[in-house]
């Protein structure tokens, strides 16, 4: 590593620990497993549905030093709104010490939320042996809510997920509907054509026998 690169390594090290007390401030909250403290929030806030944004953890000692060691199956976050809940994601540095970017100890799962609502994350493993099994929910004291992004759209509003999936459905039942009725409308112009064959063909029948010549 480059004395340029060390500074910066060592400057983003510095920071970290007033980094996550300023994150930690503006919506996360405080998981301890054994001496480690743990901030757990989102990485972006506010957090709209249909974005990319990631459940973030900032993690340090006991001595206010990063954790910049995590493995990739330290630790796992569950996360569920609604009544549902995702499989296990897994974490994975945000940043970079060799080169010095990204702040130590910011690990991140990637997920797009697509509804509004109270979001629970479920947090689970281990750091440095350390158990971890919290939980904790969205609210005005933890981290922020999912919202829709339609107050800060500009010039026009994008209909929601939800919105699209109502539009979609009622379309599905009009083409259904219209597909049945052509069904029926089918269905009853042929038999109405198997009719008119018979018909034509008693008509064709008569007609010949009224023809043929009667013996006397």
């Amino acid at each position: 590593m480059t004395p340029t690169k060390r500074l910066g390594a060592s400057i983003a090290l510095a920071a970290a620990l007033s980094l996550i007390a300023a994150v930690t401030a503006l919506g996360h909250v405080h998981v301890q497993a054994g001496s480690y403290d743990i901030a757990l929030g989102w990485a972006t806030e506010p957090t709209y549905t249909g974005e990319l944004n990631a459940v973030q953890v900032l993690i340090s000692d006991g001595s206010g030093n990063a954790v910049t060691d995590l493995g990739p199956n330290d630790l796992q976050v569950v996360v569920s709104v609604a009544g549902q809940t995702s499989q296990p994601l897994v974490f994975a540095p945000a940043f970079d010490t060799d080169e010095g970017t990204g702040m130590p100890g910011d690990y991140r799962a990637p997920m797009i939320p697509t509804v509004p609502g109270d979001y629970t994350f479920h947090l689970t493993g281990t750091v440095h042996g350390q158990a971890v099994d919290e939980t904790a929910t969205s609210s005005d004291s933890t981290f922020d809510s999912v919202q829709e992004p339609s107050a800060i759209q500009f010039p026009g509003q994008v209909p929601s997920g939800a919105e699209l999936a109502t539009r979609i459905q009622s379309v599905d039942t009009r083409v259904d509907s219209t597909q049945s009725q052509a069904s029926t409308a089918l269905l009853v112009g042929g038999a109405i054509g198997v009719i008119g064959i018979v018909i034509a063909l008693i008509a064709l029948f008569v007609a010949l026998r009224a023809r043929r010549p009667r013996v006397a």
